[in-house]
């Protein structure tokens, strides 16, 4: 049994913390995923369970559940990172999103606790289409959003791991803010073109009130805090503040992110659209 100093994941089972437990693991790197269901078992919520995840850390990646825009999120991450310094944790690398008010105060606070740190700033995920809550719609011929032609430069959720891990195990990533991003700016409806082409399948895009939206959303059965969290990326965010591609990739893995036809056409070829052409 090896006594090396474990990775913490808080949100190892989503989009980004799943593929970074599983790149560490494949490295061999010692790796604990802090959940509600783990053992020991972490919750935001409830700071009593913080302690015991920490014990034997020595980095810790942090995707703040369910969002780190939502209310109480930066005091949450404040405390997180007070605790993670106690503790002895050495580095902390925090998931966040590019030109949020709400998401800066969640950097700040965790500036603020002392801890070494590293940001990731993303927008929109390419695996929303394929993972997310996009997945539905695509399969079901139509993908309806409350958003024009605002273009995005989608993040692919390997290229965030890919950095996340070289920020958790690598030297010279302390102190440093990347904001990751795709090569190229599409909007929705080009994305969902391109998605449509790679699947070989009619996937349409239309643009719909955001009124319409929610309530769609509601009759579906979904939280209305997280429908108001959906309808305010979609009619505040996406006013073109984060249409263009940012370096992050590049200045943190000296290579260029993965081109979203590259994505489209991979996850095309698991078959997770239907039956590839």
């Amino acid at each position: 049994m090896t006594n090396e100093a474990k990775k913490l994941i808080l949100g190892g089972t989503g989009k980004t913390g799943g593929r970074i437990v599983a790149r560490l693991e494949e490295r061999g790197v010692p790796v604990r995923v802090g959940s509600r269901s783990g053992e020991p078992r972490f919750d935001w919520k409830d700071r009593s369970t913080w302690g015991a995840v920490l014990e034997g850390v020595d980095a810790v990646y942090i995707a703040y559940y369910p969002d780190v825009t939502v209310p109480g999120a930066a005091e949450d991450i404040g405390a997180f990172g007070r605790a993670a310094v106690a503790a002895g944790v050495g580095r902390i690398v925090l998931l966040s999103i590019r030109n949020e008010p709400e998401a800066a105060a969640g950097e700040n606070a965790l500036k603020d606790s002392g801890a070494e740190w590293t940001v990731l700033r993303c927008g929109w995920f390419a695996q929303n289409f394929s993972e997310g809550f996009l997945l539905d719609a695509v399969l079901s011929g139509e993908v309806a959003l409350p958003v024009g032609e605002v273009p995005e430069p989608f993040a692919d959720a390997d290229d965030i791991a890919d950095v996340a891990v070289a920020a958790l195990t690598g030297d010279g990533h302390a102190g440093r803010t990347y904001e990751i991003t795709g090569a190229r700016a599409l909007t929705f409806a080009e994305a969902v073109a391109e998605v449509a082409a790679a699947a070989g399948r009619e996937v349409a895009f239309a643009s719909v009130p955001a009124a319409g939206y929610a309530a769609a959303l509601k009759e579906h059965g979904v939280r209305g805090d997280v429908i108001d969290l959906l309808v305010h990326l979609f009619t505040t965010v996406m006013d073109g503040r984060n249409a263009v591609p940012a370096d992050g990739v590049r200045r943190a893995l000296g290579r260029e992110p993965r081109d979203f036809a590259e994505f489209a056409r991979d996850t095309a070829a698991t078959g997770v659209w239907g039956r590839p052409r």
